[in-house]
């Protein structure tokens, strides 16, 4: 009885906010407890998701509506948020601190988001308290529906990957490290779907079992804190054929990397001697060498894998020619379907006059002796208050300042410790400079949007660069990695009203401030641009109790 009355109540709450009722439900009911868990071999107190660690997988179609009821068992407030989805109109479902009150222990919150117009592999993690360090993830992945062609064969199967590197010190031991002024430190190895595999050792759970002669897609995402890794299969090759959301040019590699917050497909054919085989995935750009292995089984294959592993891409961790020459082999299929029936090629972004050009640059600092890191001389932190909820019941005054970060680095390495609003126009098409004159490399992502990666490149950016952007058949894709001592560039459209959070994918470098969000308001305060607050979204803060405002119509 219990959970029919859950299922009405959300199909109810669906309905009240403006989706379709002919799109197709997901129901899911998720408890977020702590339990034992050892990716590396060493015992600690991890995140599980109905006891799972990889948690749940959302396996969804295009214009799916879904709808995740999750029971915080936790100790300390929780947050989840779904990387990648650009839940339209609705950064109230967002799942970070400056666009939702935290669930508290004991209590739970129902997650509802469309997955409009999107195809792809997205996974999904706690925003709160460093909590990823824990666990708590798992995949999204996003089928086309039917209708719409997908530029590949149908796979046999599909098998969902989520690696990256791991500590073995718990996520409140870290915490209290980033708390004390202190950085957490290198990684002590890599984890693959929740372990750790070496050379040689007996397995009786593969990574993923394939049938001879088959063709298989591996969905690849790196849900690590800091490292950037590369990762091949012993004795076989690899068809790219999507990125974050995007259908690629299905080039062939022998191995990819793969930044924190990235995901993408490949297609393997089982093609070899049926035996087993390692999926080698190893840390790159990082002073620590890092490798961890995972078998891929032939079904009625006999043999063990071969100790002597595929190697690494041919450079040192310092150079980045090889890494930066895969980047621009990197191409959207402008011949593919999207998820709607239109070709992704329309949208033609390199005629696309720009209206604001923004440019970022990270830096760490030394705050009252301890380590912060910010954007353009601003450390961002989180009030008691969400950013959206202040902004939209008209107390924003009292919780921040719009653009106290500014749009060029400052001079000198000063900082202010405060929250931090890029006031942004609504449909303006900005272009967004990542600068990078650190030694390590960084990874950032944007909630809300897909953006065009036009380009990457060594040295420091100016106006002439633009030369040598990729304007015709960049992938639209909502991560961007900058190389150290290097810059990026990217383009959007600033088209889905919302509060938007931007990131450094960095756990430690978000958690101590390396963040900012933009507000994206419609003039027009209508519900054709962005949702009312759902019915049922917690208050707090100075909020709390205050009488909501005149819904929009």
């Amino acid at each position: 009885m219990a959970s029919r009355m859950h299922i009405l109540v959300a199909l109810l709450l669906c309905l009240s906010s403006g989706a379709l009722a002919e799109d197709p439900y997901l129901f899911f009911e998720w408890n977020v407890t702590y339990g034992s868990i050892s990716p590396l071999g060493v015992p600690q107190q991890g995140i599980l998701i109905n006891g799972q660690f990889p948690g749940p997988k959302i396996n969804c179609t295009s214009n799916n509506n879904i709808v995740v009821n999750v029971f915080n068992h936790l100790d300390e407030p929780f947050l989840l948020t779904w990387t990648g989805i650009q839940q339209r109109k609705n950064s109230w479902q967002d799942g970070t601190l400056g666009t939702m009150c935290p669930i508290l222990p004991g209590k739970n919150f129902t997650y509802r988001f469309q997955v409009k117009d999107q195809i792809g592999s997205y996974f999904y993690f706690p925003t709160t308290a460093l909590h990823r360090a824990a666990g708590g993830m798992g995949m999204l992945q996003v089928h086309s529906r039917d209708l719409i062609p997908v530029p590949f064969d149908r796979p046999a199967d599909e098998f969902a990957v989520l690696l990256g590197d791991w500590y073995n010190k718990g996520h409140k031991t870290l915490r209290r490290i980033l708390d004390s002024g202190r950085t957490i430190g290198l990684p002590d190895g890599i984890q693959i779907n929740g372990y750790s595999g070496k050379v040689g050792e007996i397995v009786t759970k593969p990574l993923a079992t394939m049938e001879p002669g088959k063709t298989y897609r591996y969905r690849v995402c790196n849900v690590g804190l800091r490292t950037s890794v590369n990762f091949r299969f012993q004795g076989h090759t690899m068809k790219l054929v999507e990125m974050e959301g995007s259908h690629t040019v299905q080039n062939v590699y022998e191995s990819l990397d793969l930044h924190v917050g990235q995901c993408l497909s490949v297609l393997v054919t089982a093609n070899q001697a049926p035996k087993d085989y390692y999926f080698v995935v190893s840390g790159r750009f990082s002073r620590k060498a890092m490798t961890s292995v995972a078998v891929i089984r032939y079904a009625n294959g006999k043999g063990p894998a071969s100790p002597e592993l595929p190697p690494p891409p041919p450079e040192n961790t310092a150079g980045i020619s090889w890494s930066l020459n895969q980047f621009r082999s990197f191409r959207w299929n402008l011949t593919a379907s999207a998820a709607r029936p239109n070709p992704q090629g329309s949208y033609h972004y390199g005629k696309i006059d720009i209206t604001r050009t923004i440019k970022l640059a990270n830096s760490r600092y030394q705050v009252n002796g301890k380590l912060r890191f910010g954007i353009n001389g601003v450390s961002h932190v989180d009030g008691e208050t969400p950013l959206k909820l202040a902004e939209y019941f008209g107390e924003s005054k009292k919780v921040f300042n719009y653009d106290v970060v500014k749009d060029e680095p400052p001079k000198g390495n000063t900082v202010v410790v405060a929250p931090s609003v890029v006031n942004a126009t609504f449909r303006n098409f900005v272009e967004i400079i990542f600068e990078n004159q650190e030694n390590t490399i960084q990874t950032w992502h944007l909630d809300g949007y897909s953006f065009f990666a036009v380009a990457i490149e060594p040295g420091t950016w100016s106006p002439e660069k633009r030369k040598n952007y990729n304007l015709l058949d960049a992938v639209s894709r909502h991560t961007i990695h900058v190389y150290p001592k290097s810059w990026a560039a990217v383009m959007t459209t600033l088209d889905n009203a919302g509060m938007w959070n931007l990131r450094s994918d960095m756990a430690e470098r978000v958690y101590l401030g390396q963040q900012l969000y933009f507000s994206v308001l419609s003039p027009a305060r209508s519900l054709r641009d962005e949702y009312n607050i759902p019915i049922t979204q917690q208050l707090c803060g100075i909020v709390q109790g205050l009488p909501k405002p005149i819904p929009y119509s």
